[in-house]
């Protein structure tokens, strides 16, 4: 992760695609789909924008960690 999150914002500030310089926050959270899921992970992506207007990101996220039963630590969340 600590490639990929290089390797992007110097991407995204390099094709100057933003105002200010960009980013990453610490940290990370990824969950894996079968391939099985590829048409409804991609709805999901397409619809992101409605969709986070009915649900916050945060609350979605929190969601899907308590779901699977993943360990967190509220500290590290930006609302």
């Amino acid at each position: 992760m600590q490639n990929a999150k290089a390797k992007s914002s110097k991407w995204i500030n390099e094709s100057n695609l933003l105002e200010r310089k960009f980013n990453w926050q610490n940290g990370f959270g990824a969950f894996s789909y079968s391939h099985s899921a590829i048409e409804n992970v991609f709805r999901y992506i397409q619809n992101q924008e409605a969709h986070h207007k009915k649900e916050k990101f945060l609350d979605e996220y929190i969601g899907l960690l308590k779901q699977h039963e993943i360990e967190y630590d509220e500290r590290f969340f930006q609302d």
